[in-house]
């Protein structure tokens, strides 16, 4: 392996390091994270990962073993994780220890590579609010007894960069805060924050250096031409679409890529229709696009044209983008026509055209009004006018760093209102055994964003087709709240994909629905914040508050409609459901759902089976038609691993291994470790319960004890919690009572919290135990939210989670690849 960082960074990126890059590479080898770092746009900040990465290698006891790279939500082409993939590959050919990654998106999205083994480098990227919500034990789609784990594995460790923070300050701040109060509480694991931008707010930044602007390479990016044309027009919202396609076509025989801006998705869909019409090709690109097809678009011919080292095609592409082609994209057009926006915003999309100064005739037409109202954000478009003017026609990089800061601050978007955090909201939001509301524990959404009248309330919108497969009339109250905490387990066995969902301001996403052509009705499942499942129908949802779908998820079945090219289209007839199109990266399906008696697929599992005619003749299959439905994941994709069942025995070494494995890369007290591989043996010994087993299944017990049975669906209800009963049981093993006292604490509560409960407490109903004294379990019961409290205070609220998720880990991991199964016939 090379020695140097230069020829390392050569070997892992292909090219020599700007001088800011080895800059930073030396701050982060001495234990230093600027908070801010400032790099102007095409001056690879995204090789903050490569720079991590080889800071790592060279102090692995010192550089954050994780890496989070957060992106703003408005991101469509998650190119951050294409230089991820390439360092994980140039890892294999230098030999050293390869990262493990995770998108939250695509192929790579939720693939707990990431998480399976804590002990070991990792890249996660993801956008704010799916990074935030997890950092605040809310993760969205994430299920109580895994929010533990991603706020412990996000928030310790890690070095965590928010790229374009200036376009996310309540972000920032709440970053901010974070770390401020985990240094305060002394946590158990570092959580460092780095602000990212080509844009800020002021902030004292670590930036380019005399080195850097000498240097050849980037002077010519710094300095790339790019002429500026003022356009003023009378009225803009009528005259605006119209101007954008006139100046659009200025450039139709160029064979150009050509790149257009309006503030509005009403302007976008305009400006595209009419190109279309003058038979041009044409992509647009907006933040309100789905999963699935926004990770196509990185394959769209059209869209390459706009892409580094594009081949140069034959004839002129269009590509028309809302602001969620101004963030996350490494884009670089020939020319640029857009409307007027406030600087920071103008700042972004300079940076998308001529974006190497490989061209000296890119033109910049920028349409603008010429009366701005008393409005503030139209007060901060005429300041932004203001510094144009300023330019003289020059809309380099190197000019716009030129501008007074702070009158260029003074033209950015108007900040959010800001949402003031305490010690006693992330106390309510560690809460995770906690379901319900609680009083005390807002959602995170307007913490993660701010609160904003030009940035409002999302929602989220997908389409399934249990919501109309399961559909029903409900007798009573009780019974529809029934359906609905059933409702609620089906999306924590078949959790809703960002490839499945799209976004957008809840006041579009309710106009929508009420234009749908769908029947009043029609089934519609309103996901919230915690998970809870309300089940209603499109006429009731149009007719309740018109505030209620403000950071909710809305199921609707593909019946209704209301999709088209991965947008919400009222007119639209058409929906699929694509949960199942979520595949590995060899494209192998994750799961996949089969209906009565077709073909099982291969290498997955069951993960239920669904009665939909629980009323009907169990002989009448055939005349009530598909009747059965069977869920399946892949095999190793959490959970049980094969449809094989696994001894007790098996299980709890197999556990104890891994848990053996992963501490013994982490730099922790030895008595901390040993306490929790001592956790890793004791913390399946409520499962020796005959009552446990006969949920398993197991009729064989005690000659063979299970500790997974290797199917699900076909068990039957289990109120016992193993964990209470192995709490119970360790309290009397004379090993335990050797233990110094904070150790036994500490794993009472490692066992206690492997399945998600403990955090505070076990509900009313879980707290028994058949093999033990009522007053016992009573004891232990009460015990719980006080330990929580206590080791929460003494490792901190993200360590105490980063600690209990190192067992849980070493669970999954045995559980995705036990040692041995029991075959047929052996049970």
């Amino acid at each position: 392996m090379p020695d140097s960082f230069s020829d390392r960074f050569k070997q892992l990126q292909g090219n020599n390091p700007f001088p800011w890059q080895t800059a930073l590479f030396d701050k982060f080898v001495q234990d230093e994270f600027p908070q801010s770092c400032s790099i102007p746009t095409g001056l690879g900040k995204t090789a903050v990962l490569a720079i991590w990465f080889l800071a790592w290698l060279e102090k692995p006891d010192l550089i954050p073993r994780r890496l989070v790279y957060v992106v703003n939500r408005r991101t469509v082409v998650d190119q951050t994780t294409t230089e991820a993939e390439n360092i994980q590959k140039m890892a294999q050919t230098m030999g050293v220890e390869v990262p493990a990654i995770s998108t939250l998106r695509g192929q790579l999205a939720d693939n707990r590579e990431w998480s399976a083994d804590p002990s070991k480098p990792a890249i996660i990227c993801g956008t704010v609010d799916m990074i935030g919500s997890r950092l605040l034990f809310s993760g969205y789609g994430v299920g109580f007894k895994g929010k533990p784990l991603h706020a412990g594995f996000l928030g310790q460790d890690v070095l965590l960069v928010h790229d374009e923070a200036h376009l996310e300050p309540a972000f920032q701040d709440l970053l901010a805060d974070i770390e401020k109060e985990q240094k305060r509480c002394k946590e158990f694991r570092k959580f460092r924050v780095m602000e990212l931008t080509a844009t800020s707010r002021g902030t004292q930044a670590f930036s380019l250096s005399d080195a850097d602007r000498e240097d050849l390479r980037i002077d010519k990016r710094i300095n790339a031409p790019k002429a500026i044309v003022l356009h003023p027009i009378d009225d803009e919202r009528k005259a605006l679409a119209d101007k954008l396609v006139e100046l659009a076509l200025v450039h139709r025989e160029s064979q150009r890529a050509i790149l257009l801006f309006a503030r509005s998705v009403e302007a976008v869909t305009t400006v595209v229709a009419e190109l279309r019409k003058a038979k041009q090709e044409v992509q647009q690109l907006t933040g309100t696009l789905r999963g699935l097809e926004r990770d196509q678009l990185a394959d769209d011919p059209i869209f390459r044209r706009f892409l580094p080292k594009a081949d140069p095609g034959d004839e002129t592409v269009y590509l028309v983008c809302t602001s969620a082609g101004e963030v996350g994209v490494n884009i670089s057009a020939d020319h640029l026509a857009c409307d007027l926006s406030t600087f920071d915003s103008m700042a972004q999309r300079f940076g998308r055209v001529n974006r190497f100064g490989d061209r000296n005739d890119t033109r910049v037409d920028i349409v603008h009004p010429t009366k701005f109202d008393e409005e503030e954000i139209n007060a901060r478009r005429s300041k932004t006018l203001g510094l144009l003017m300023l330019l003289e026609g020059n809309g380099s990089p190197a000019a716009l760093a030129k501008l007074p800061e702070d009158q260029r601050l003074a033209a950015f978007a108007p900040p959010p209102t800001i949402l003031p955090v305490s010690d006693i909201l992330f106390d309510a939001w560690a809460l995770t055994t906690i379901k319900e509301k609680l009083p005390g524990r807002p959602p995170v959404e307007p913490y993660l964003h701010g609160i904003s009248v030009y940035d409002p309330p999302q929602t989220t919108v997908a389409w399934r087709e249990e919501v109309w497969e399961l559909r029903q009339e409900f007798e009573d109250d009780r019974e529809r709240k029934l359906f609905q905490k059933y409702a609620a387990e089906l999306l924590e066995d078949y959790p809703l994909k960002a490839h499945e969902t799209l976004a957008d301001r809840s006041d579009r996403v309710l106009n929508a629905l009420k234009k749908l052509e769908a029947k009043p009705e029609t089934p519609v499942w309103i996901v919230d914040n915690q998970d809870a499942v309300t089940v209603t129908t499109l006429g009731e949802l149009i007719d309740g508050n018109k505030d209620a779908l403000n950071y909710m998820t809305v199921l609707l079945p593909p019946i209704a409609g209301g999709l088209e090219k991965g947008l919400l289209i009222s007119s639209s007839k058409n929906a699929n459901d694509v949960a199942d199109q979520w595949f590995s990266e060899n494209g192998q399906p994750r799961r996949a759902r089969i209906w009565d008696d077709d073909d099982k697929p291969s290498q997955m599992r069951l993960v239920r089976t669904i009665d939909t005619k629980p009323h009907a003749d169990p002989g009448a299959d055939e005349s009530v038609g598909k009747r059965y439905w069977h869920w399946f994941e892949i095999a190793n994709e959490g959970g049980k691993s094969c449809n094989l069942p696994v001894t007790w025995e098996v299980h709890v070494g197999d556990v104890v291994k891994q848990a053996t494995a992963i501490v013994a890369n982490l730099p922790m007290e030895q008595p901390l470790k040993d306490a929790l591989i001592f956790a890793a043996r004791f913390h399946d010994h409520g499962k020796r319960r005959k009552q446990f087993q006969t949920v398993l299944g197991n009729y064989n017990f005690p000659a063979v004890v299970l500790a997974k049975s290797g199917k699900k669906g076909g068990r039957i209800a289990e109120n016992y919690r193993h964990e209470f009963g192995s709490l119970l049981d360790v309290q009397n093993q004379a090993e335990f009572k050797n233990l110094a006292p904070e150790y036994q604490e500490l794993v009472l509560h490692l066992i206690a919290t492997h399945h998600g409960r403990a955090r505070p407490h076990f509900p009313e109903g879980e707290d028994f135990d058949p093999e033990h004294l009522r007053q016992d379990a009573d004891n232990l019961a009460v015990s719980t939210p006080r330990r929580f409290a206590l080791l929460q205070r003494k490792y901190g609220r993200w360590g105490l989670a980063y600690i209990e998720s190192l067992l849980r880990a070493a669970d999954w991991a045995a559980s995705a690849n036990p040692s041995a199964f029991v075959k047929e016939g052996e049970q």
